[in-house]
């Protein structure tokens, strides 16, 4: 069962929460994250992206840089940007996007719990970005910024955060810059933290990482290493624990990810079409595009036109949770065979773009000449990706879009 336990959160007062709170520190450059922070010395991104305090052609993963994060992190506190709870508690952040609420627990979530398959991935981690997040988390002495996890929803959980939700007042309640409103409420009474602490322990199996596998990874990590350094180790201290926002899985919903690719392999946009159309029905589309209704439908944009393309029965198992995939699919069939694209982690002639982007995105990356060709996918579901992580498999990369993305600088767990 999960081990998920209230903590001390630092996080801002009322006043400033807008002021420090920011989009995650892996969704923009460094000159994005410097534009954010413009005349905004309260922004967290002065500690999650502290090159934007230096010129612009500092080396972001410098030690300098990594250093004034420290002294960004410890001149927030004594400023009272930053402020820590005198009691552990656990946090209620709900995200709203297009009048969709959704609500999410915020707890300390075990390390142990990912060493041994508690805590289940779908995604395969890059040493060097684990490594990035560790420095640091170490440097810092706290886990800065929330991952994403799901869990298979508990009415009895759901009920407790509804009652405090209806008859509490949120302790934050704002709506960002991109339209996504942000409501956060302290759980406060200590019989209610204790009932929510015993029902992860007793009704949740597993949890899983919906976004934020490499901070994941690089938490675990930590714990690792300074529970093996210290010969006092109990398992209690705060280093064996981070801080995720846990979401039931029926309030969440998987966004499309979609590709482009550069170049048609050599091949003119009537040689192309007739390839597909081997393993795939294909369909001028006349009227304004629409995203793909169903699994193994997709929407394909080349040469000024769109098609609607239907995956053949030969191209999936849908008893098999990787070949079910419409990413597979599409892989498989056309991205290999035919656009011999056979590593999306490393070919540069292939980009995903976020469904949060729409289809227009896709039309006028092909129309600009930057790419050749662009498909839109069916978005994968949450028992799809549950079922993957499961049965111990990986998805390929680049399948799930979650939005809206968490904020980082509503609350922070120190593991000192």
């Amino acid at each position: 069962m999960a081990i998920i336990k209230p903590f001390k959160g630092v996080r801002p007062p009322k006043n400033l929460v807008e002021k420090v709170a920011c989009l995650p520190y892996d969704v923009m450059n460094s000159a994005e994250a410097a534009e954010m922070a413009a005349g905004k010395p309260e922004s967290l991104l002065h500690i999650t992206r502290a090159e934007i305090d230096f010129s612009e052609n500092i080396d972001p993963h410098s030690e300098e840089v990594y250093q004034k994060a420290v002294a960004n992190f410890k001149s927030f506190q004594e400023k009272g940007y930053l402020l820590q709870d005198d009691e552990a508690r656990y946090y209620i952040y709900a995200q709203t996007m297009n009048g969709r609420t959704q609500y999410g627990i915020v707890g300390a979530a075990a390390c142990a719990d990912y060493e041994n398959g508690i805590i289940k991935k779908h995604e395969l981690t890059r040493p060097d970005k684990e490594e990035d997040r560790k420095v640091l988390t170490r440097k810092l002495d706290a886990n800065i910024e929330p991952v994403f996890f799901t869990y298979r929803a508990v009415p009895e959980i759901d009920a407790i955060v509804a009652n405090i939700v209806q008859n509490e007042t949120a302790e934050y309640d704002f709506t960002a810059e991109d339209g996504f409103g942000h409501h956060f409420w302290v759980v406060k009474d200590q019989e209610t933290n204790k009932k929510l602490e015993s029902l992860f322990s007793n009704k949740v199996p597993y949890t899983y990482v919906a976004d934020g596998h490499h901070r994941t990874a690089a938490a675990a990590g930590i714990g690792a290493e300074r529970s093996a350094a210290n010969p006092n180790h109990t398992g209690d201290e705060a280093y064996n624990y981070f801080m995720a926002v846990h979401f039931p899985d029926d309030q969440l919903q998987i966004i499309d990810y979609n590709r482009v690719v550069k170049d048609l392999n050599g091949l003119s946009a009537d040689d192309f079409i007739a390839k597909v159309k081997e393993n795939f029905d294909v369909n001028e589309i006349s009227e304004q595009v629409v995203k793909p209704a169903k699994l193994h439908d997709f929407s394909m944009y080349v040469d000024g036109k769109w098609y609607g393309l239907s995956a053949k029965t030969n191209t999936y198992d849908d008893s098999d949770p990787i070949n079910s995939l419409d990413v597979s699919v599409l892989s498989k069939f056309v991205l290999e065979p035919i656009l011999n694209i056979k590593d999306l982690r490393t070919d540069t002639r292939i980009e995903f773009v976020g469904g949060i982007r729409g289809l227009e995105e896709l039309k006028n990356r092909v129309d600009s000449g930057e790419m050749a060709v662009a498909f839109a996918l069916f978005p994968v579901s949450m028992q799809q990706l549950m079922h993957i992580a499961d049965t111990n498999n990986i998805m390929p990369p680049k399948v799930t879009w979650f939005e809206p993305k968490l904020r980082s600088g509503l609350v922070i767990h120190k593991i000192d």
